[in-house]
């Protein structure tokens, strides 16, 4: 092993050991290749608390932390030094007073003329102060974006409960009216219709805000978008109104798309409704859809390269100012009068559209008019828009045994009732385990398995699965209001009927035909 002096006159430079030991800033010292210190400058001396009479000749290690001395870092600090040619780390060390302080340490390793190992230098900055800094930094991003998300929660929350209330309030009135012994056939129709008319009101919410959030199962299929927009065009004009023209330039052979279209026309009718009431007096607007190479930057994001469609939508309106564009995409914000929208349309434009791949981009100035393009992936190769098939007359209902797998006991037993008044004969069970049990004892009394996603225990999708693994010729058909599996996974190849169902919806599934999830 090398003595000590001749590592401290490593180079033969007494002006180089003059200004390493002047710096005061870093700790700059030599070890050898054991790790024992061999040299040590002031810098060192000032933020390590120890002189170089007392530390030349110990190790390294007694720098390190107890726990760091145990997982074995000095002797791994130094063999990856000498294998790689560097160790360079970011940690906490020991000061000679038992405190410690936020360090970063680079070790290099030191060969003589024949490339043998001599020995290591090793230099140590105290970055206590700006570590502390950065910690309280943080600290203040984290509180500012915990305020940010709990006003966000409070605007939501708040919206929600005053679009819901006012639904429930036009569904308690009507169940109470119904009631009443003395109504007549026009008023109980009426008043029907509305609780009908009202639920569905309160389905397309709960849809909006799920797609705002992109926790919505979307049910995508490829679709020619030019034809699609071409489809729309007597929907978008009779939504509009009379007093709003439309001009269309759309190129035929933009490509296709593989998203869910049900939500692609409800986010083109948003767009197209947000312009409306951006032109009051009337206005023109224009729909068009071409191919692009890619999504610019948008809202913080980096630009996205790749093959696109993009569909825009333009008006001559009023315009949007620079604030209310940074907030148009939020949930029941909205600049519209009381009753005049809910603030949820565009919101769910950019859950779609973020949800199917894509995003949204909005160019506005004050006076001047609004255009939305929306950006979809666009598949690598065209097709040619399939025919749809004639459609098949309505089977007529059959009579099946169910198996009802529902653990809210409200809901089963409504289920229940409604499946029964249908003709069919029905099972109940309140749990995944329990309706593997039942089929187990007996499995050819059943044509059919429903059952909810959201269960405690087994939930339906696994119970979905070890039905399919036990029983592949027993058809299972899940619904669900919600689920985090289901919007992060897809409902696995099951068929799904959304809540809240419908009459025709459970006649689809008795029939083994499903209707979409907004009937």
């Amino acid at each position: 092993m090398p003595a000590q002096d001749d590592l401290i006159g490593f180079g033969g430079d007494r002006r180089f050991e003059l200004l390493v030991d002047a710096v005061t800033d870093y700790a700059i010292y030599l070890l050898d290749v054991n790790g024992h210190v061999a040299s040590w400058n002031r810098g060192a001396h000032r933020f390590k608390g120890y002189t170089a009479e007392e530390i030349i000749g110990r190790h390294f290690s007694l720098f390190y932390t107890p726990e760091d001395r145990a997982s074995g870092l000095p002797e791994r600090a130094l063999r990856t030094a000498a294998e790689d040619g560097k160790f360079e780390q970011e940690g906490w060390r020991l000061r000679k007073d038992g405190t410690r302080f936020r360090a970063s340490v680079l070790i290099d390793p030191i060969h003589d003329e024949a490339g043998a190992l001599i020995g290591f230098a090793k230099v140590t900055r105290d970055l206590t102060e700006r570590w502390k800094a950065q910690q309280e930094m943080q600290a203040a991003r984290e509180a500012l974006a915990q305020s940010q998300k709990m006003e966000a929660i409070g605007r939501l929350t708040g919206g929600v409960a005053h679009d819901f209330n006012n639904l429930l309030t036009v569904i308690r009135a009507s169940a109470d009216l119904l009631a009443r012994p003395d109504l007549s056939e026009e008023k109980r129709d009426r008043y029907l219709r509305a609780i009908s008319e009202t639920a569905e009101r309160a389905a397309h919410l709960t849809g909006q805000l799920l797609a705002f959030a992109r926790r919505q199962p979307l049910r995508p299929e490829q679709f020619d978008v030019a034809a699609r927009l071409r489809g729309m065009g007597q929907l978008i004009q009779t939504t509009l109104g009379s007093t709003v023209s439309v001009h269309y330039e759309i190129d035929d052979h933009v490509g296709a798309v593989e998203a869910d279209p049900n939500q692609f026309e409800t986010a083109i009718l948003n767009i197209a409704i947000n312009a409306r009431d951006a032109m009051p007096a009337g206005g023109m607007l224009r729909i068009g859809v071409k191919r692009v190479d890619g999504v610019p930057a948008l809202r913080r994001h980096a630009a996205v390269t790749g093959p696109f469609v993009g569909v825009w939508i333009e008006d001559n309106g009023t315009g949007i100012d620079d604030a209310t564009l940074l907030r148009i995409f939020e949930p029941f914000f909205t600049t519209k009068d009381i009753n005049k929208g809910t603030g949820l349309g565009l919101s769910q434009v950019y859950g779609f559209a973020k949800q199917s791949g894509g995003d949204v981009a909005v160019d506005s100035a004050v006076g001047r008019g609004t255009r939305f393009t929306l950006y979809l992936p666009r598949l690598h190769s065209f097709y040619e828009a399939l025919v749809e098939p004639p459609a098949e007359a309505e089977p007529a209902t059959v009579q099946r045994c169910v198996l009802l797998v529902e653990d809210n006991e409200a809901v089963g037993g409504f289920a229940r009732n409604l499946l029964e008044e249908l003709g069919q004969k029905v099972t109940w069970a309140t749990g995944g385990e329990q309706a593997l049990r039942i089929l187990e004892e007996s499995r050819p009394a059943f044509d059919l398995v429903f059952s909810d996603v959201v269960m405690p225990g087994m939930n339906g999708i696994d119970l979905a699965r070890e039905v399919r693994r036990r029983w592949p010729d027993l058809p299972v058909v899940l619904t669900s209001g919600y689920s985090h599996v289901l919007a992060e996974e897809g409902s696995h190849g099951f068929d799904l009927l959304q809540k809240p169902y419908t009459v025709d919806g459970l006649l689809g599934v008795i029939r083994g035909k499903l209707a979409s999830p907004t009937d």
